[in-house]
């Protein structure tokens, strides 16, 4: 397949499949360029647990989710990233799954250095975070809060979301009591607070995640190059709006009413309360975004 082939297959997914992808080229990326140079290259976008070490990188706490150890730590991160973030964007567009993704991420690193500077013991351990797993668990956790009495299959039962979220969280309190991976494991901690947090909050009608957005998109629009202004002209123009333009604009607002009515029925009674057309008409709003 020709490059302009993988740019079109690309351009298809969404943007928790393109957030994959990425995951995948830089694993093999990295993955070839230790093996031909024998030079550790994760060592610069790790998240370390020294905070002098982290105020040097500041850009780990975010690279290091872009990082994994081995091939079985990126295909469960990426499966499960995949599954949940169907569901996510279900029900939102693709805004806020990167809202809750890097979030969670962020606040999964913060907790990973703040521990091993606040713990004594913990500073005996020689430690690196990286890997997507507190950005994965804030997608999985917030999908959990938002419909937790939404079932899924899990290989031959039927289990409420709230459930899985709830093993999940379990599951690493009690590694953290065996001495496994702690730094780790305190990161997904992180990540499930932000995804739970940012669920609750939503239903509530405040969206935590929208200053977060408005700063990187300035970030975005500040590296952008400035278009020189073109002379000015005088135009005159209709200013009747043409029928076409009209029925569009109509059509779009009715659109997004009908996926608002949806997302308030979701709040009030839960994900299983829609019918099949509803389930539908939101999977291909989800798609369509």
């Amino acid at each position: 397949m020709n490059n302009g082939g993988l740019r079109y297959q690309y351009a298809r997914l969404n943007v928790a499949e393109k957030l994959i992808a990425i995951n995948v080229i830089v694993f093999i990326a990295i993955g070839l360029l230790e093996a031909l140079f024998k030079f550790d290259v994760k060592q610069w976008f790790v998240l370390p647990k020294d905070l002098i070490a982290f105020i040097s990188q500041p850009w780990s706490i975010v690279t290091y989710s872009f990082l994994h150890d081995g091939i079985f730590h990126i295909l469960w991160n990426m499966y499960v990233l995949y599954v949940a973030s169907r569901i996510l964007l279900n029900l939102f567009d693709g805004k806020r799954f990167l809202n809750v993704y890097f979030l969670g991420v962020i606040l999964g690193g913060l907790l990973f250095v703040a521990s091993y500077n606040i713990f004594p013991t913990l500073m005996q351990s020689n430690a690196i975070l990286l890997g997507a797993s507190a950005g994965v668990m804030a997608v999985l956790i917030f999908v959990c809060t938002y419909i937790p009495n939404q079932e899924v299959r899990v290989v031959f039962f039927n289990v409420k979301l709230w459930q899985i979220g709830l093993f999940v969280v379990l599951m690493d309190l009690a590694q953290i009591g065996l001495g496994g991976n702690i730094g780790g494991r305190i990161a997904h901690l992180g990540g499930a607070m932000l995804g739970y947090f940012y669920a609750r909050q939503l239903m509530e009608g405040r969206d935590i995640g929208a200053g977060f957005s408005k700063f990187i998109d300035g970030l975005v629009n500040t590296f952008k190059p400035s278009s020189k202004k073109a002379p000015m002209k005088t135009v005159y123009k209709n200013k009747s709006k043409s029928p076409r333009s009209s029925k569009a604009k109509i059509d779009k607002d009715s659109h997004q009413r009908q996926i608002d009515d949806i997302l308030d029925k979701i709040s009030k009674s839960g994900y299983e309360s829609l019918s099949k057309a509803e389930k539908d008409f939101l999977f291909k709003a989800g798609k369509d975004s």
